[in-house]
C-alpha cells in the first residue's frame, strides 16, 4: 500500500456546529476517526498543523505548509492536504511555486458539507485527492467533485454547488469514473531541475480592480504604504481608462519609483492581449508586465513569490515571461 500523508489544516471538512456558525473544531483524532474507509487501501498517517477557516490563512500559514511539506516529501509516497474551499486556490498557487519540482503528488482537497454531515461530499473528495496522491505524478493539484484540477489553474467559482472549482484556461489533469482515476498527463507540466524549498514572498502586494471612472489617487496611497508589488485587473483584453483620469500616467509614475506591476485581464477566460488596442499598448510601455491567462489567484502569488525571491523589477519580469508550472500557456 502506498503511504500517504494528510496535512490537516482546518476548512469545512473538519468543522462541526456552533453558536457562531460552523467553525473548524477538528484535528488529526478526529480526522483519524473518520478516515477509517481509507485505511483499507493506504497506509494513512494523519498529522494536524493548523485549525483554521481558510479565510484566514494568510502568507504566514503558505509558509507553514509548505515547510511541513517539504520536511515530509522522502517519508511518504503522497501528500494530501484538507483546507478551507475559499481560499484553496490561492495556497495552492502558492505552493506551486513555492515547491517547484516536488518529487511526489501534493494534493489539495476539502468540502462544501463538513464530514459529519450526511450529504458531505468530503468522502468523495478525499477518495479523490488520495488516489491523485498515489498516482506518482509530480506536482501541486486540487481534487473536488471527481475533478483532479493543476493546483495553479483552479479557481473556486461556486458558494454552494458540489462543483465548487473549475480549471481556467487549463484541461482537468484527471477524472474520476466507473472507470477510476484516469490522468492526462500530457496536461501535468513538466518541470526541470531538483525540487528546493522557495517559501520566502513580499507581503507587501496589492491586488486593484477596476472600475470606470476610478479615482487615480489611489496609486498615490499605495506608493506611501510602501506596497512593492501591484497587480490590476484591467477591462477585457486590456486596457485602461485615460481620459479625464489618466490611470496610464499614474502607472508610469509607480514603475518608475520602482514598484512592480502587472496587468491582468478581469476577464476569467481566455488571455489578455495588451498589445490589441491603443489603451492596452499604452499600459505595455509603462512598463507593466503582462499576466496573459494567468488566473488572479496564480498572478497574486506568483507576484508574491517573485518579489521574495528578488528585488529586481528585470529578474521579477523574466520569471513573468515563462510558465513555471503551467500556470499560463507557453
Amino acid at each position: 500500500m502506498k503511504h500517504i500523508l494528510l496535512l490537516a489544516t482546518g476548512g469545512t471538512i473538519a468543522s462541526q456546529p456552533t453558536s457562531e456558525g460552523l467553525a473548524p473544531a477538528g484535528g488529526a483524532d478526529y480526522l483519524s476517526e473518520r478516515l477509517e474507509f481509507l485505511r483499507r487501501d493506504y497506509d494513512l498517517t494523519v498529522r494536524s498543523i493548523l485549525e483554521l477557516d481558510s479565510s484566514n490563512i494568510q502568507p504566514e500559514e503558505w509558509q507553514l505548509i509548505a515547510r511541513s511539506v517539504w520536511a515530509a516529501r522522502g517519508d511518504y509516497d503522497g501528500i494530501v492536504i484538507s483546507h478551507g474551499t475559499d481560499t484553496m486556490a490561492y495556497t495552492a498557487s502558492m505552493l506551486t511555486y513555492m515547491l517547484l519540482g516536488i518529487e511526489l503528488p501534493v494534493v489539495l482537497t476539502g468540502s462544501q458539507l463538513p464530514l459529519d454531515h450526511p450529504l458531505s461530499d468530503g468522502t468523495d473528495n478525499l477518495r479523490a485527492a488520495f488516489a491523485m496522491a498515489a498516482s506518482g505524478r509530480r506536482g501541486v493539484f486540487v481534487a473536488f467533485d471527481r475533478k483532479i484540477l493543476l493546483g495553479c489553474r483552479a479557481v473556486k467559482t461556486h458558494t454552494m454547488d458540489f462543483a465548487a472549482f473549475e480549471s481556467v484556461n487549463h484541461p482537468p489533469v484527471g477524472r474520476v469514473s466507473a472507470a477510476g482515476l484516469s490522468i492526462d498527463d500530457a496536461a501535468i507540466p513538466a518541470v526541470e531541475g531538483p525540487c528546493v524549498l522557495r517559501d520566502k514572498l513580499c507581503r507587501e502586494v496589492f491586488l486593484l480592480k477596476l472600475t470606470p471612472g476610478l479615482d487615480p489617487r489611489i496609486f498615490d496611497m499605495l506608493l506611501e504604504r510602501r506596497y512593492r508589488g501591484l497587480l490590476i485587473e484591467a477591462f477585457g483584453a486590456g486596457g485602461l481608462h485615460f481620459i479625464r483620469r489618466n490611470l496610464v500616467e499614474e502607472l508610469r509614475r509607480v514603475t518608475q519609483a520602482g514598484m512592480c506591476v502587472v496587468v491582468s485581464s478581469q476577464c476569467l477566460y481566455e488571455s489578455s492581449d495588451f498589445r490589441l488596442y491603443q489603451t492596452g499598448q499604452k499600459v505595455l510601455e509603462q512598463g507593466a508586465i503582462e499576466a496573459r491567462d494567468m488566473t488572479t489567484e496564480a498572478a497574486i502569488t506568483k507576484l508574491m513569490w517573485a518579489l521574495g525571491q528578488t528585488d529586481s523589477v528585470d529578474e521579477v519580469r523574466r520569471l513573468f515571461s515563462q510558465s513555471l508550472a503551467g500556470e499560463m500557456a507557453k
